[in-house]
């Protein structure tokens, strides 16, 4: 049984739990995790879930996503869900989602990385959740959603992570016009 934290509008946690399957209860808002891992090469990290899982089967995925369950942070959450599918550990500590998106009583929040040390040959896939992984580009992805084999995200959306993957924010890593937020 996989509970799940229950936050106001605001993002103030209610003190409140439900069970993973329930119906959630209106007004009230849960946290979901992605994490989009990048490499230098401008490549994303993608997944393909099981053909038995409910939900997007056997559809290619950013690298990791799932629920935040009762006590994790947002950033542990990530960590976890990319421990667990992927066998990556990797540390989210101190960083803020590069996006949240706030629809349908989640707060869906995206992280992004850049990491150049990872040979996917050698990630520890977890059965239940992912059947495959491999390196795509931004038009291979959104030639992915238009043959529906990747989950339907908008294609400006897909942009957007791209874009984002060398961004402060708005800004390029390399403006140093404003001094970034620390």
């Amino acid at each position: 049984m996989e509970l799940w934290d229950l936050y106001d509008e605001n993002r103030i946690k209610l003190g409140r739990t439900m069970v993973r399957g329930d119906k959630q209860p209106e007004g009230v808002y849960r946290i979901v995790v992605h994490a989009c891992i990048f490499n230098s090469k401008g490549e994303m990290l993608i997944q393909q879930r099981q053909p038995f899982k409910s939900g997007w089967s056997n559809m290619w995925d950013v690298t990791v996503g799932g629920s935040a369950v009762s006590g994790d942070t947002s950033s542990t959450a990530v960590e976890r869900e990319l421990l667990e599918e992927l066998g990556l550990e990797t540390s989210f500590q101190g960083v803020l989602p590069a996006l949240t998106i706030n629809c349908d009583g989640v707060f869906d929040d995206f992280y992004i990385a850049v990491r150049d040390d990872i040979d996917i040959s050698t990630l520890k896939l977890q059965y239940s959740e992912v059947q495959g992984v491999k390196w795509a580009r931004c038009d291979e992805i959104v030639s992915m959603i238009k043959d529906g084999s990747f989950i339907p995200y908008t294609e400006s959306f897909i942009d957007l992570l791209f874009f984002m993957r060398e961004r402060r924010g708005t800004r390029t890593k390399g403006d140093t016009s404003i001094p970034a937020q620390q």
